[in-house]
């Protein structure tokens, strides 16, 4: 078991408007999101002296210019006056925001900083198909995908999902459940993009298909926005504003890169093993121990993979293990209660983690989970450098 287990905390969480499409600039958004949780966590500017964030766009051809498609630690140094306070920062190219989450618990318990600020921005260009093949150029493994018309991440999460069907029976019934049942929690989460938006099983089946067997109620939705949390060590934690969510344990996958060009089933599940494998590990709970999950579903797929590698069900019985309510208010083992990357918004992880905190800390309204104390979350594919915590509301 890790030896700094509930030794670091998270205070506050703050949004800012989630959209499709920009109203202002995306910098305004991220320093709405970052004051939203320094306020909640109830600190003053000032009162920061750690920052750290996941800057990069999920898309090529970025312009990267800082407040218009990304918020760097600059932007936020500047911008929020951070500068004279500010005694620590970070700044990850890897492994998705949770990996800067988990800079900012190394620093607080280094000591090099008492209050830690992470956000994650992201931006939705306009005018740009939901695709990844934005050249004519094919280098590297690439000139083996893109001339036949294969480059989408999409594309690679269909061909493993075909596999998984074939191999267990799913069907897209199945999936149905996940979609509809999310966008339910959506429905009663004011941050989320579809909160006003109800889907159907007759919606789900019906629409339009993305890259078989995945449709489009299969893909999250890009959106346009930020959210932010604020860390800080358990003795200082206890003083402030909000009970404390507590980190009990983390993890983070190193690049797995398959043995084909194309990323398989197993691929996913060994390298998601491994992930949930550490957690365990540090935490020194178990899948019997969580009352809520809050999974990656950048791809809905990824949910039936991450709930047999944690431990949740047996392997090729996910789909089954997901009916009848399981996921649902008042189910075995809800999930994605604020409608996850599929309804509430793209924040690579950030949405999940911030539910992970309302969740343990009783602060997530109509889609409270009764007698919630142990909160599972992961970010990203673990074969993307993935990374997961466990959030609990004891030390």
């Amino acid at each position: 078991m890790w030896e700094s287990k509930g030794k670091v905390a998270i205070v506050g969480v703050g949004f800012s408007k989630l959209s499709r499409k920009p109203e202002g600039t995306l910098g305004a958004r991220c320093m709405e999101a970052c004051t939203s949780a320094i306020n909640d966590a109830g600190l003053k500017l000032s009162d920061i002296d750690g920052i750290a964030t996941y800057p990069d766009q999920p898309f090529r051809g970025a312009g990267n210019v800082a407040g218009i498609d990304l918020v760097d630690i600059d932007f936020i140094l500047h911008y929020l006056d951070l500068a004279p306070h500010v005694k620590w920062y970070a700044e990850i190219g890897h492994g998705m925001v949770t990996s800067a989450v988990l800079e900012a618990v190394n620093a607080l318990l280094a000591g090099t900083c008492k209050y830690a600020l992470v956000w994650r921005a992201l931006h939705q260009p306009q005018g740009r198909a939901y695709k990844d093949i934005t050249t004519n150029v094919a280098t590297g493994d690439s000139q083996f995908q893109h001339p036949y018309g294969f480059g989408a991440t999409y594309q690679n999460h269909a061909f493993a999902y075909r596999r998984y069907m074939d191999q267990y029976g799913a069907k897209r019934e199945h999936m149905a459940t996940l979609a509809v049942t999310q966008r339910g929690y959506a429905n009663k989460n004011e941050n989320a993009f579809f909160y006003k938006t109800p889907l159907s099983r007759e919606d789900y089946i019906n629409a339009r298909m993305i890259s078989d067997p995945m449709c489009l109620y299969d893909c999250d939705i890009p959106v346009e926005g930020a959210a932010a949390v604020v860390l800080t060590r358990t003795e200082r934690a206890k003083a402030l504003r909000n009970p404390p969510a507590y980190v009990a344990g983390y993890a983070q996958n190193t690049d797995r890169r398959p043995e084909l060009l194309i990323s398989q089933l197993i691929d996913y599940m060994k390298a998601g093993a491994s992930l949930a494998d550490q957690m365990w590990d540090m935490s020194g709970l178990r899948p019997k121990d969580v009352d809520v999950a809050l999974i990656y579903d950048g791809f809905s797929p990824s949910v039936y993979y991450a709930l047999e590698a944690g431990g949740f069900c047996k392997q090729g019985e996910a789909f089954e293990f997901i009916q009848g309510g399981t996921i649902g208010p008042g189910g075995k083992l809800p999930l994605n209660t604020h409608g996850g990357s599929l309804s509430e918004g793209r924040l690579h992880g950030m949405g999940h983690l911030a539910e992970a905190v309302r969740q343990v800390t009783g602060r997530a309204g109509a889609r409270q989970v009764p007698d919630c104390h142990v909160a599972y979350m992961t970010a990203a594919s673990p074969l993307t450098r993935g990374s997961g915590m466990i959030i609990t509301s004891e030390p």
